[in-house]
């Protein structure tokens, strides 16, 4: 594993681009698509679609595992009525 930025291709709406991430990031964009039941272009591709304007898809892709990595790590989140216990 290195930490230095990788560059891969990717395609995105029938057109190839580059996209350089860490080998962590993209370890983690694969295990992303996986859980989606994704090709990872694809998932790259709706990422890319849904970027605002002026965010770099580098950024946009990092962006997204974090936010994924945080959902899947949150704690479940409490209903009002449901059985809370006493500590």
């Amino acid at each position: 594993m290195t930490l230095r930025p990788r560059k891969r291709s990717l395609t995105l709406a029938g057109h190839r681009t580059s996209v350089s991430l860490e080998d962590p990031f993209w370890d983690a964009l694969r295990a992303m698509a996986a859980d989606r039941g994704l090709a990872v272009n694809a998932l790259a591709a709706g990422i890319d679609a849904a970027r605002p304007p002026g965010v770099g898809l580098a950024s946009a892709l990092r962006l997204a595992v974090l936010a994924h990595l945080r959902a899947a790590a949150a704690p479940p989140a409490c209903h009002e009525g449901d059985a809370v216990s006493p500590s």
